[in-house]
C-alpha cells in the first residue's frame, strides 16, 4: 500500500470525523454554544444538557454515522486491488482511528472536541458488529446496575478490543488489533475526570436529580 493511499484515509478519515454535530445543532437550533453548557463537551450527553432531547438522539445518530461511514467506505471500496482481508482490515482500522481523532480535536474548534464515545461506537460497529455486541452488553449491564454512563462507556470500550481479538484476530493483524486497542484508550483518557469523580464518589448518576 502507498503512502499516498494512507494519508488520504487518514485525512479523510479525520475530516469527516472532526465535524462538530452537537455544536452545529445547537448553534442551529438554539442559538446557544454547547461549549458553554455543563461539562462544554460537544456531544450527545452534553447537548440533552440543554434540553433538546431531540437534538441530542441527533447529536449520537450522527456522530456514530460519521465514525461509521469512512471505516465503511475502507471495507467496501477497493482501495487496493486483490487486497486480502487482513490488508484491508488494517486500512480500515486506520479509518476507525483518525475519524475518531477528528471527533476528539476538530480543526474547527481549535481541537478542542468530544469524548469519542458515539463515534468510536460508529467505527467498532463497521469493523465488527459482533464484538460490538459484547461490548454493548456490558455497557447496558454496567449503566443498569450503577447507573453510571460513564462507567458504560468505559468498560465497554475496553471490552472492544479484548472481543475483536477473541472473536476475529485471525482476520485482524496486530498492527490492526493496535489501532483498535489505541482508539479504545483515547475512548478511556478522554474520561479522565469522569473516573477521578468515580473514584471521590462525585460522579453523576444517569437519571438522578440535582440537588
Amino acid at each position: 500500500m502507498s503512502y499516498t493511499t494512507l494519508i488520504a484515509i487518514a485525512a479523510g478519515s479525520y475530516l469527516l470525523g472532526s465535524i462538530p454535530f452537537g455544536y452545529i445543532l445547537v448553534r442551529i437550533f438554539q442559538g446557544v454554544d454547547v461549549r458553554s453548557i455543563g461539562s462544554g463537551n460537544i456531544g450527545a450527553t452534553n447537548v440533552a444538557r440543554t434540553g433538546g432531547k431531540g437534538l441530542a438522539i441527533a447529536t449520537l445518530l450522527l456522530d456514530a454515522f460519521k465514525g461509521w461511514l469512512p471505516v465503511f467506505l475502507v471495507l467496501t471500496l477497493t482501495v487496493i486491488p486483490a487486497s486480502g482481508p487482513e490488508q484491508r482490515n488494517t486500512l480500515a482500522t486506520l479509518a476507525a482511528l483518525f475519524a475518531v481523532l477528528g471527533h476528539m480535536f476538530p480543526v474547527w474548534l481549535g481541537f478542542k472536541g468530544g469524548k469519542g464515545v458515539a463515534t468510536g461506537l460508529g467505527v467498532f460497529l463497521a469493523l465488527a458488529p459482533k464484538a460490538v455486541l459484547i461490548a454493548l452488553l456490558l455497557f447496558l449491564a454496567i449503566v443498569v446496575f450503577t447507573r453510571y454512563v460513564s462507567l458504560g462507556s468505559i468498560v465497554a470500550a475496553a471490552a472492544f478490543p479484548v472481543a475483536l481479538w477473541w472473536m476475529e484476530r485471525d482476520a485482524f493483524p496486530a498492527s490492526a488489533l493496535a489501532m483498535c486497542a489505541a482508539v479504545a484508550l483515547l475512548v478511556i483518557f478522554r474520561h479522565h475526570q469522569n473516573i477521578e469523580r468515580l473514584w471521590a464518589g462525585t460522579e453523576s448518576r444517569f437519571g438522578a436529580r440535582k440537588a
